[in-house]
């Protein structure tokens, strides 16, 4: 039995859960964000080193575009406020995915969290921004013909957003949807996969917790007997 290092989240189900509470989609986004405050606290609880949060593929530039602002705004907005807890708490931020369609404030804010976050050595949240794992893996090998190297399944982890990150013991998806949605198809591998009902702000920490279980009493071969 072995604890997992790395968990990886799909969050899905914010819009449908406000239209469920007779709200706005938006509305449903502002209370993801707390269900992602209280798995964060549950991954320190549990002593994760890796979290990776699907907070906006490349696929979702084509929801509205008030949406989309006010998707951004939300994340700005939290790291205005919990930059200096992340410091305190000795959490390191990483940026994955393509920024060049960002919104240049966001953009600069997030790099200035990765900088001063840098060096906590806690838990890493990896946010997937703009990410697509096809659109990854086309990166990666444009970037090892570009540096005229073996093609081979070490240097195309190399070139990855995921570089230097070990791959997700569990991947999870919430929202009652049984697919992945173009997320880490690479590193996933061999993850454990879990796929929740409960829409993202219904996931509580119990429910994070009760996978962490099921994922200890798991043997896993990776391909072996």
């Amino acid at each position: 039995m072995t604890s997992p290092k790395h968990v990886a989240i799909i969050m899905d189900g914010n819009g449908r859960w406000g239209l469920k509470k007779n709200k706005t989609r938006n509305h449903g986004h502002l209370q993801g964000i707390k269900t992602v405050e209280k798995i964060i606290h549950a991954s320190l609880k549990k002593n994760l080193k890796f979290l990776t949060l699907y907070t906006f593929s490349t696929d979702n530039w084509k929801r509205p575009k008030t949406e989309i602002n006010f998707l951004f705004r939300i994340l700005e907005s939290y790291v205005d406020k919990e930059l200096k807890n992340l410091i305190k708490k000795q959490i390191k931020i990483k940026i994955i995915g393509n920024l060049k369609k960002i919104p240049r404030n966001l953009k600069k804010k997030l790099k200035k969290t990765e900088k001063l976050t840098k060096k906590n050595t806690l838990l890493q949240i990896n946010v997937a921004l703009n990410y697509g794992s096809r659109e990854e893996i086309l990166k990666a090998f444009k970037s090892i013909n570009k540096k005229k190297i073996k093609i081979n399944q070490e240097t195309i982890s190399q070139n990855l957003y995921t570089k230097n990150i070990p791959d997700p013991d569990i991947l999870i998806r919430t929202g009652n949807t049984n697919r992945l949605s173009n997320f880490l198809l690479w590193q996933s591998q061999y993850s454990e996969i879990f796929f929740e009902r409960k829409l993202w702000p219904d996931f509580n920490q119990n429910d994070f917790y009760k996978i962490l279980e099921k994922y200890n009493k798991i043997k896993r071969n990776f391909g072996g007997i």
